[in-house]
């Protein structure tokens, strides 16, 4: 049965009409979107929501946009467990996470494994802006890598980073907690591959991903962009970026990610350092 079906009755066809089916599934927690003139309905909609999907046990609704350094995002529980804790399962882990302290896309599970196939033996990894760990945990459990280590800024997303690590039994990843502008310095080290998946403003750290990468090594670069200006504007970024560095580069290849607005997309460019 589909929600339109299940709230026929108790809608009328202009609120049929305005009801947003889609939503993102985070563990048990559904996150929604409630149009303005179905807000006096908002409890019926979730409770519908949960008697068609039956592993949903909170709804949560989104209340502004994303913002914040943090690019954090404010939700209402309207209906089931009165929390925001949930526990999310992909490729091969379990990650703990809290939806509205941490920034988390699940649309993402497709790239992450990309990546991961992507990583060979004995490499080493860097993730900037690793959040509560998905990219770190991702690659640590399904690839042979030696060492992957993760930065993140926001002291929440960070513990619960420490804490994925440790649910999934992993010993080949280290997270750091800070600016990565700070901590990359302090490392000491040369990766193999950097991953940057701020798509606002990664490009003001290309900078930093050009300093520690090997030669020849490889950056996930991710931008936000209209579809007409891809890839076009993100290679411009990097070659800024590069020519700043003194340093060559070529792509290797390029693909959305998925949409955030009409005809605007998330999308990464993978290039390797010459």
């Amino acid at each position: 049965m589909k929600i339109r079906d299940l709230l026929q009755e108790k809608l009328d066809e202009k609120e049929i009409s305005a009801l947003k089916t889609g939503f993102d599934t985070v563990g048990s927690i559904a996150i929604i979107e409630i149009p303005p003139g179905l807000v006096k309905k908002e409890g019926l909609i979730a409770e519908a929501l949960m008697k068609i999907h039956h592993n949903i046990t909170t709804v949560a609704k989104k209340v502004g946009i994303h913002s914040g350094e943090f690019r954090l995002q404010k939700l209402k529980v309207i209906a089931g467990k009165k929390t925001k804790e949930t526990e999310y399962k992909e490729n091969n882990v379990r990650l703990l996470l809290n939806v509205e302290k941490v920034y988390f896309s699940p649309r993402l599970s497709t790239e992450r494994k990309r990546i991961s196939d992507l990583v060979k033996r004995g490499e080493s990894v860097l993730v900037m802006f690793s959040g509560c760990g998905p990219y770190v945990c991702v690659i640590a459990k399904n690839t042979q890598a030696r060492e992957v280590y993760g930065i993140e800024i926001n002291p929440i997303a960070h513990r619960y980073a420490e804490k994925n690590i440790a649910l999934n039994k992993i010993i080949n990843a280290k997270v750091f907690l800070g600016d990565v502008r700070k901590v990359v310095p302090r490392l000491k080290k040369r990766f193999d591959r950097v991953l940057m998946p701020l798509p606002k403003s990664a490009e003001d750290f290309l900078g930093v991903a050009l300093k520690v990468i090997k030669k020849k090594g490889i950056v996930h670069f991710y931008d936000f962009e209209h579809e007409d200006d891809l890839p076009g504007k993100a290679v411009e970024k990097i070659e800024k970026a590069c020519r700043k560095a003194r340093k060559k580069f070529k792509v290797v290849g390029w693909r959305k990610c998925g949409m955030y607005g009409p005809r605007k997309y998330r999308a990464v460019v993978d290039f390797r350092v010459l």
